[in-house]
């Protein structure tokens, strides 16, 4: 193992850890008085080992800061079965308290800064600390969590939908951590990875550009109120809006999932429905009149139109009021 420096563990460490234990279940003063007394600090530079496969794994660690990953071998090849960070603690999994040989290897992929407690100290107090045994407990259920949603993320789906997976669960690991690191947990190679990043990023850029576009055509539509003009079409509104009419009609499929006449009827029922939730216009107009007014240009076009997308008639829906 190696170790670019250890020392006691400074006590507002040691507090800051109490205090995020204490969140937890509330320790005693025994156990308090036991860590302020044991507790390790431990600096370590990104690509330290801190404990190598089959060799004896001393601590339970805390990451103060940075990053630590566990990496074991197969056919000569090392894969990646975890990352942990801040306010993680880490040991070896298969060699627990010490008692048997590492089949993973520990090792820092940032600059980290840690707390740790030796194995011999835990074993003496789970002996005698109810408050340890059941922090323990409670981080030993959050590991098996952690492994489900591992192994969840190496078997669900294609390369593209385990990078979109890791990424929605573990925001901000892409930009910090290793690629090779996150392309082994994620099980492909770190030019796959690569790969889908750029991919991603175009797609995001693209998705930007359409966001502006489609407010651009939202803000000209309710500006205008072309949709009540009856002979409004695909062509004149992609020219008003500066748009070519095959640009227009993929924009209303792909991402308003409409059509042309679908797309322009939902703003007409959208203003019908605020007028007929004023009493005083059904007093003094039909509802025909108010769809006509709104840009319909017969009544059948009208009533199908309206339950084909509120998923009532007009009439129903002025008594659901």
């Amino acid at each position: 193992m190696l170790q670019s420096s250890t020392a006691k563990a400074p006590k507002k460490d040691v507090d800051l850890l109490i205090s995020l234990l204490n969140r937890i279940y509330p320790i005693s003063d025994d156990l308090i008085n036991e860590m302020r007394a044991n507790m390790l600090a431990f600096r370590f530079k990104k690509g330290d080992i801190l404990v190598k496969e089959g060799a004896f794994c001393e601590f339970l660690y805390f990451i103060k800061r940075g990053a630590l990953s566990g990496t074991t071998s197969h056919q000569g090849k090392k894969i990646v079965t975890y990352i942990s960070v801040e306010n993680e603690f880490v040991s070896s999994i298969s060699g627990l308290y010490g008692l048997e040989p590492s089949k993973e290897e520990i090792s820092a992929v940032e600059n980290v800064s840690l707390l740790a407690i030796s194995n011999v100290v835990l074993q003496r107090l789970f002996l005698t600390d109810f408050d340890l045994n059941f922090l323990f407990r409670v981080m030993v259920e959050q590991y098996y969590k952690d492994a489900q949603e591992r192994t969840h993320i190496v078997r669900v789906g294609s390369a593209k939908e385990r990078y979109l997976y890791f990424t929605k669960t573990k925001p901000g690991y892409i930009e910090r951590l290793p690629l090779d690191a996150i392309a082994s947990l994620l099980d492909m190679t770190p030019l796959t990875l690569i790969k889908i990043i750029k991919q991603q990023k175009f797609l995001n850029r693209k998705d930007k550009g359409t966001e502006a576009i489609c407010r651009n055509l939202e803000n000209y539509i309710v500006d205008s109120q072309v949709f009540t003009d009856r002979n409004v079409s695909l062509s004149s509104l992609a020219s008003a809006v500066d748009l070519s009419s095959h640009k227009l009609s993929s924009l209303l499929n792909n991402h308003y999932q409409q059509s042309f006449k679908d797309f322009i009827n939902s703003y007409r029922i959208d203003r019908l429905k605020v007028q007929i939730a004023n009493p005083a216009n059904l007093q003094n107009f039909t509802i025909e009149s108010l769809a006509y007014d709104a840009g319909f240009a017969s009544r059948s076009a009208f009533y199908n139109s309206f339950k084909k997308i509120v998923g009532m008639t007009p009439v129903e829906y002025v008594k659901s009021l």
